[in-house]
């Protein structure tokens, strides 16, 4: 191991995301400070790794409990828009599938626009469902934006091809015959609520949707039959 340079070293092993344990080991032993640094950084990246998968698995709670309780199809929804005065409003609904797996998912407004864009193509493509509802501004203006941002979710929901057995929802209860739960700052605590990344997917839409054509827009990102 010694024969080879640093930059020899970091491009055979260090471009892997786990390097093999006897080779690390080898590694450590190794005296040179650039083989050092390689190692330091390396660790650094998996006990962020394992820290992000950890946290991911914690927000999964709200959900392993209805499963457990015989509970599949789970919706989180959330909404993005409410503090723009401009609007519009957007609401998703997305249910996930069993086997959903994205450490690092997070409030959307925590994440890079990279980030989002990686998070997005993720979520729809491991997501059985998901829905997008816009409500504009002049809609905003009449029912006020509470009002507006209960409608947007409850047009969300309706438009999945599949009702929902349960709903998680960021901080809102809505007048729907589907039990549910309200959950204060959902977006951190639910995987699904987390899931929703309205901003990533409206910058997404908005590219191909002029601002003055959404209202009342219902876009189906997504839809995997059952």
């Amino acid at each position: 191991m010694s024969k080879l340079s640093i930059k020899e070293i970091e491009a055979q092993f260090f471009s892997e995301v786990s390097i093999d344990e006897a080779i690390l080991e080898q590694l450590r032993t190794d005296t040179r400070k650039g083989v050092i640094n390689l190692l330091e950084k390396y660790d650094r990246q998996k006990q962020r790794a394992e820290q992000e998968r950890l946290q991911f698995y914690d927000k999964l709670k709200f959900e392993n409990e209805l499963r457990n309780k015989g509970i599949k199809l789970i919706a989180g929804i959330d909404e993005v828009g409410r503090g723009p005065l401009a609007g519009p409003v957007v609401a998703s609904a997305v249910i996930l599938s069993d086997d959903f797996f994205l450490p690092g998912l997070t409030d959307s407004k925590k994440l890079s626009n990279q980030q989002r864009e990686r998070f997005y193509e993720e979520i729809t493509n491991q997501a059985q469902m998901v829905s997008v509802h816009f409500l504009s501004a002049a809609e905003i203006d009449r029912l006020n934006i509470y009002q507006a941002t209960k409608k947007a979710m409850i047009h969300a929901v309706e438009s999945l091809s599949v009702q929902p057995e349960h709903l998680l929802i960021d901080a809102m209860e809505l007048p729907l015959s589907i039990q549910q739960t309200s959950i204060v700052k959902g977006d951190l605590k639910s995987a699904s609520i987390a899931a929703d990344l309205l901003q990533s997917m409206f910058v997404e839409l908005k590219a191909v949707i002029p601002s003055r054509q959404l209202i009342d827009v219902l876009v189906v990102l997504k839809v995997t039959q059952l």
